[in-house]
């Protein structure tokens, strides 16, 4: 164990024990990888000595202890693996400041770890986060170089479901697996800035409250699965819209409600994707969205005047100024134009005569009569 050993490589043995507390000051190690042996005991704090470690795997194991914070310093990791062992207590740290910008795989899946999602935690996921410049770049793959040759790690990843062995790991696959623990509270809305995460797996835990609107901006996911947990409120339509490349997603088994917003890539989900949200209604259930939105009380009369009082006083002073207007536009020539007003008065009078003839006779008997009461009152 020196500065010049780069890769430490026994995975799938039947290696039993503890690992040994014996990495030098000058540990040169990039790569340790020791999944599924039969080791027990903790972590040992020499490894902290290692802060060049690129990949740390130590998956199915029967390792166990609290969160490695003692690797903080380990500023190049990539790859860290601890599933399946027994791990426990919060992932959280009151003096950790984004220790690990260039993680890109991380699964603590399987094991017993408790708590919220520190955001600190998620905002130190640099690598997980907008890189377009990589993903247009020319695809790279993580190794290491010794003496001049290369040597390209492998992995085992569950994605989609299922276990993928990653003979070549491509600097911008991006994975994040805290499935199978005991984490709570709500799901934080910073996981949202994970823009190149492809697969997110937080199934078999405790979180509770709504599905994130901001999931819906991880536009590269293809997997998402919060199965079996204890998410509320309806699924949102960001979700929907958002994840265009996703082929893989499991809300199941959670207390969602609602229609199933039944659009884009949720269209192509069969049943078991949605089943054991007793509440949830809409394609590709069974079960029809038949219940009615509770309906409001009719607004009081204050209620109206108070949201329609303008609309309201806006008509009547149109309609008064309209009317101002149209008399107006009559009263106004007739009093201040006399050729208009001899030319209103000899036109009206012939329309009234032509429309009401009896009428006009009527009022001009009566005038020659009256004007024959006159004259005889005048002679007597």
């Amino acid at each position: 164990m020196n500065d010049k050993l780069q890769v430490l490589d026994l995975r799938r043995n039947k290696l039993n024990g503890t690992i040994p507390d014996a990495f030098p000051d000058n540990c040169g190690l990039k790569i340790l990888a020791l999944n599924k042996n039969q080791l027990e005991g903790g972590l040992p704090k020499s490894l902290a000595n290692c802060s060049r470690l690129n990949v740390l795997d130590i998956g199915n194991n029967h390792v166990e202890g609290t969160f490695p914070f003692f690797l903080k310093n380990t500023s190049m990791l990539r790859v860290l693996v601890l599933r399946s062992n027994k791990f426990y207590g919060p992932i959280t740290h009151p003096k950790l400041n984004a220790p690990w910008p260039m993680l890109q795989i991380v699964d603590l899946a399987s094991n017993n770890f408790i708590g919220n999602l520190p955001i600190i935690i998620l905002s130190s996921l640099m690598a997980m986060m907008d890189r377009e410049h990589e993903v247009h770049s020319e695809l790279a793959y993580l190794q290491i170089t010794i003496n001049g040759s290369t040597y390209e790690d492998t992995i085992t990843v569950t994605n989609k479901g299922l276990e993928v062995e990653l003979v070549k790991i491509l600097t911008i696959f991006t994975t994040l697996d805290l499935s199978c623990n005991n984490f709570g509270g709500p799901i934080p809305e910073k996981i949202g800035e994970l823009k190149a995460l492809h697969s997110l797996n937080l199934s078999h835990n405790a979180f509770t409250g709504k599905i994130p609107s901001s999931l819906g901006k991880l536009s590269n996911l293809e997997t998402l699965d919060l199965s079996c947990n204890e998410l509320s409120s309806k699924i949102p339509v960001q979700l929907a819209d958002g994840l265009i490349f996703l082929s893989v997603l499991n809300l199941s088994f959670n207390q969602l409600v609602g229609q199933i917003p039944f659009i884009k890539q949720f269209a192509t989900f069969s049943e078991s994707s949605f089943k054991g949200n007793d509440r949830l209604c809409g394609l590709p259930l069974k079960s029809h969205c038949t219940y009615e939105e509770p309906q409001l009380l009719p607004p009081t009369h204050d209620q109206k005047h108070w949201k329609y009082g303008i609309v309201i006083e806006w008509n009547y002073i149109s309609v008064e100024f309209g009317f101002i207007f149209g008399i107006g536009i009559v009263i106004g020539p007739l009093v201040f134009w006399k050729r208009w007003r001899i030319w209103y008065y000899k036109h009206v009078d012939d329309i009234l005569f032509k429309i009401f003839p009896r009428l006009y006779l009527r009022i001009e008997y009566r005038q020659r009569r009256r004007y024959r009461n006159q004259r005889q009152r005048h002679w007597s």
